[in-house]
Order: structure tokens, then sequence, then C-alpha cells
């Protein structure tokens, strides 16, 4: 083998070692747009409730309801009817309108109520 044959074997080894090794992809520099669009990013925004709006009762048409037994130990369907009609403690008295929702709540729970028309 002459020095030529063999520095061409060496330029040969190392082209091929050259083309292995892979090189890690250069880092992408953020552009302005790219930052633009970060700072730009839609904030999340609170929803304000409307405040309830009061109900005015028609005359002739309202029930006087006293809670008269505990709603302790109740199933948890009773306990929601009692705080749905306003009801929170033991011989305190509410006037709800006379709707068929309120009467299905009343009828469930009428063991637990005293009920007068007004």
């Amino acid at each position: 083998m002459t020095d030529t044959e063999q520095v061409d074997k060496e330029k040969e080894v190392k082209a091929v070692a050259k083309k292995s090794v892979k090189k890690a992809a250069p880092k992408k520099k953020a552009t302005a747009k790219a930052a633009v669009t970060k700072k730009a990013a839609p904030k999340k925004t609170t929803v304000k409730k409307a405040a309830a709006k009061p109900v005015a009762k028609p005359a002739g048409k309202a029930l006087r309801l006293t809670l008269t037994r505990s709603k302790n130990g109740r199933l948890a369907s009773h306990k929601a009817c009692v705080a749905g009609l306003g009801l929170r403690k033991m011989h305190q008295t509410v006037e709800v309108i006379d709707t068929p929702e309120n009467r299905g709540m009343i009828n469930k729970i009428q063991y637990m109520l005293n009920v007068e028309e007004v």
C-alpha cells in the first residue's frame, strides 16, 4: 500500500464517521410573533351572577308552612325539600307561593310540616 492509498482510506473512514454521528438540532430562537402570541393569550374571566330578583306573591295564592319536626335523621331528598321551601330550623314559619313544584315538595315532607292557606 502506498502512502496516497492509505491517506485516501483514512479520509473515507473519517467521512463515514462524520455521517454516522448525528448532530443535535439547533434551538429555535423565539420570534417576535411567538412572543406576542404568548402575551396576547386570553385570560380567564369570571362571570358575575345576577342578583336574584324578588318574586311577587300573588294575593290569595300563598301557603304558610311551619316546620314542626326535626330534619335530623331524614332522607337527603327530604332535607333538600325542606331547604327548597326555605325552612332552616324547627318552628320556623315561611310563606311560599302555591305552585305545583312547591306542592310536590310539601306532599313529600307533609309529615314534618304544618300547612295553612293564606
